[in-house]
């Protein structure tokens, strides 16, 4: 299996880091878009994110890298996520703006009707914002805001995180064990 991960500059840098991580634990080959927005974001929180992506991935990109294999549906890639999400890049997708390669990676994506998932790490959000996350939801792509939940009774950052990668992974159909399911002991 390959997947790209695809990191903006909002806030949240380490949801990218780790779902990189994560996949490439599992044993998927991991393409990641590392934006110029994302380095700068993770000057402030989280130094090393580019290293730790760069060790995850079987490539990373640069954004401007617009004839990349993530451009073409040819490439074989089987989903995207874009860990976080900016609402500028939400919006560019929503709209059909393909104008560098984390765009128009997700445009593939579209188009080839394989999964792209948005984690969206922003609030509040505005109506735009909102029409946006409806827009693209109905081209095909999984709107999946950064909202822990505390039922599994969290007791660090890294624990919300893990519930936000863990999410993902669900989506993605990758199995995990980085938080505790609702009522997973009344399980079968």
């Amino acid at each position: 299996m390959k997947g790209v991960v695809g990191i903006t500059g909002a806030s949240g840098i380490i949801y990218g880091v780790r779902l990189a991580e994560e996949l490439n634990r599992s044993g998927v080959e991991v393409h990641t878009i590392f934006t110029e927005a994302a380095k700068k974001t993770s000057e402030y929180e989280l130094k090393d994110a580019y290293e730790r992506v760069k060790k995850a991935s079987k490539k990373v990109y640069e954004e401007e890298d617009i004839d990349e294999a993530p451009a073409s549906g040819s490439s074989g890639f089987n989903f995207m996520v874009i860990a976080p999400c900016s609402i500028r890049t939400l919006g560019s997708v929503a709209n059909g703006i393909a104008d560098n390669l984390l765009t128009r990676a997700a445009m593939v994506n579209l188009k080839e009707r394989k999964k792209l998932l948005l984690v969206i790490r922003e609030t509040p959000l505005s109506t735009i914002d909102i029409m946006n996350m409806l827009k693209v939801s109905i081209a095909g792509a999984i709107v999946m805001p950064a909202s822990p939940a505390f039922y599994s009774k969290p007791k660090s950052v890294e624990d919300m995180v893990n519930f936000i990668v863990g999410k993902a992974l669900d989506i993605l159909e990758i199995k995990h064990n980085l938080y505790k399911r609702w009522k997973a002991d009344e399980l079968p």
